[in-house]
């Protein structure tokens, strides 16, 4: 392995899901498919995900490996030092997938790839993945807030099981999805049946790598747009569907919530809240965006956004988990390509007026002509 090869970042991928979800089928399916990748994956029970014995060609107390060259290794301890082990195994393993159990929020171990500088400086979080059980999800929103957490959570949805409801339950789980997360990305699936390359090294929580991808990836707040039984859901495949590009340039004002009709069967206690603006002024927007995280933050799931700074060059690129905020350039504006501030917040409990007035009030003034 080349000195280049070892200092690129391991990606790493969290699996999240309600219990019966199919992260148990999708991980056997990641751990003995022959494709090609060699993966670490960090289980919270060994016992827990159902793998057969007999893929296991080597063990030790905390370390297994499978008979595709993927390890795997139990979190008896702290999720740091599994990952600090594992780093002491350079070339055994091209990315990591970490499952957490089907009640666990996600958060803390997202943000264990933030906070740790040592595993920061060697790893890189890659995509926040939720697996949703079609047919008893809405059951599922009634008595647990962790099954709502997840969704709002994740850069990726799958939505499994649709064999077992019909055209019309599936269009109104997607519509319960979109509302609770309007930004992910949304794919359905039999048995777990996705193609791998869809959600596995993607850089979807890489807010830069995502915008890259997908310029529009902030657009999804069209209130309007609704996914008929003839569409194949396969929304940000964008090379093949052009027609999920929306072209928000008609006049939002400065803002823009993400409003669905309550639904029949949850009400959805996280929402969305879609913030649009001109040119900001960094003396005032710093501030403030610290003061709501540190305000609001536990109540914040997800931030992320594009902010036009005046006089600035290029475009500036935050996201936040909770408390935690990270910011950084991206890349110089385009030409011709629309200056514009763009920040999303998902999250419970937030005041949208006040985010909207605050918000606001960071803008460069206008001298009106």
């Amino acid at each position: 392995m080349t000195e280049a090869q070892a200092a690129k970042p391991i990606p790493v991928t969290v699996l999240t899901g309600y219990l019966g979800s199919g992260k148990t089928t999708l991980l056997n399916r990641i751990l003995t498919e022959d494709h090609g990748k060699r993966y670490a994956v960090i289980v919270n029970e060994f016992g827990e995900i159902g793998i057969d014995n007999d893929l296991i060609v080597e063990s030790d107390e905390e370390i297994y490996e499978m008979n595709n060259g993927c390890v795997c290794c139990t979190v008896r301890g702290d999720l740091i030092r599994v990952v600090e082990g594992l780093m002491r195994r350079p070339g055994r393993f091209d990315a990591i997938i970490v499952e957490t159990t089907g009640l666990a929020d996600p958060a803390p171990v997202a943000q264990t790839f933030f906070m740790d500088d040592d595993v920061r400086a060697k790893t890189e979080l890659d995509a926040v993945i939720a697996l949703v059980d079609a047919k008893h999800l809405p059951l599922r929103l009634k008595d647990s807030r962790e099954a709502e957490d997840q969704i709002a959570f994740a850069d990726v949805v799958i939505i499994n099981k649709t064999d077992l409801v019909s055209h019309e339950e599936l269009h109104q789980i997607e519509d319960i999805v979109r509302a609770i997360n309007p930004a992910a990305r949304i794919y359905n699936a039999q048995r777990s049946n996705i193609d791998l390359k869809k959600v596995l090294d993607q850089g979807a929580f890489n807010l830069e790598r995502a915008m890259e991808n997908d310029p529009h990836f902030l657009d999804h707040d069209d209130p309007d747009h609704v996914c008929g039984p003839d569409c194949d859901h396969d929304h940000h495949d964008h090379h093949h569907h052009g027609h999920h590009h929306h072209d928000h340039d008609h006049d939002h004002g400065h803002h823009h919530h993400h409003d669905h009709a309550p639904s029949a069967i949850h009400d959805v206690t996280v929402k969305s809240i879609s913030l649009r603006g001109g040119a900001m002024d960094p003396n005032k927007f710093f501030p403030w965006i610290q003061k709501i995280t540190q305000i609001d933050g536990p109540n914040i799931l997800r931030l992320k956004g594009i902010i036009n700074f005046e006089g600035d060059e290029e475009r500036y690129v935050v996201q936040g988990v909770h408390m935690i905020i990270e910011g950084d350039h991206q890349r110089p504006w385009k030409d011709g390509e629309k200056r514009e501030t763009r920040l999303v917040f998902i999250g419970r409990d937030l005041d949208q007026e006040k985010l909207e007035r605050t918000f606001k009030a960071c803008e460069v003034e206008t001298v009106a002509a």
